[in-house]
């Protein structure tokens, strides 16, 4: 498979499936904003959908890999410009690939926190909400590390989906024009800045109990 497939498809997943799927997570998540009850109850559905396994295999977690492993490939033979020429994009290459980096560390963080845990130590997903509490409102010296550690990972996660969508729709010839180009951008950046508000008090919440 040459370059240019593979680059397409890396774009590709990074919508289909992995940025759906990271939408969807972080809106089940914020059914923790409510309480446990409803946070166990969104967790619940999901768990008691149809071939979980499967679509959690073969849509999750091996597009997640190839992205992800691709995306750092890449990331090695980039050769960034933005410090020689200023220009927007090229500044928005350069932290495309930073959070790409950031992204991979959380979600590696996040799954042996969760998923290996589950799957080797057998913690029933009644927990998770437990320990999600546990860590987001643990500290040291005072300071919240996980939680301000959670924070980033969502902030980097959620650029990279609306950057990356914004390049998708340029590659893919879907918005040929500036003026294109530019609503789209405006557009998933609200979208953008919106989960990410609404992610902010669910960790909040997790970490104080505090916000209602």
């Amino acid at each position: 498979m040459n370059a240019f497939v593979l680059r397409k498809l890396h774009s590709l997943s990074g919508i289909v499936p992995v940025g759906i799927f990271l939408v969807e997570h972080l809106w089940t998540n914020a059914a923790a904003f409510g309480g446990q009850e409803p946070y166990d109850r969104a967790v619940a559905e999901i768990q008691r959908a149809p071939f979980l396994a499967v679509i959690e295999i073969f849509g999750i977690f091996l597009p997640l890999a190839f992205h992800s492993l691709y995306g750092l490939w890449l990331t090695t033979k980039s050769k960034p410009n933005a410090g020689r020429y200023a220009y927007a994009r090229n500044w928005l290459y350069v932290l495309q690939r930073i959070s790409g980096v950031v992204i991979f560390a959380f979600v590696l963080a996040h799954l042996w926190e969760f998923r290996v845990q589950k799957w080797l130590f057998g913690m029933a997903s009644e927990f998770f909400y437990t320990k999600l509490t546990a860590d987001l409102s643990w500290t040291w010296g005072g300071v919240p590390l996980i939680a301000i550690g959670y924070l980033m990972g969502i902030a980097a996660s959620l650029f990279h989906l609306a950057n990356g969508i914004v390049g998708f729709t340029m590659a893919w010839g879907i918005t040929a024009s500036r003026a294109a180009q530019r609503r789209v951008g405006i557009l998933v950046g609200v979208f953008g800045v919106g989960l990410f508000v609404l992610s902010t008090l669910t960790v909040l919440d997790l970490a104080t109990g505090s916000i209602k």
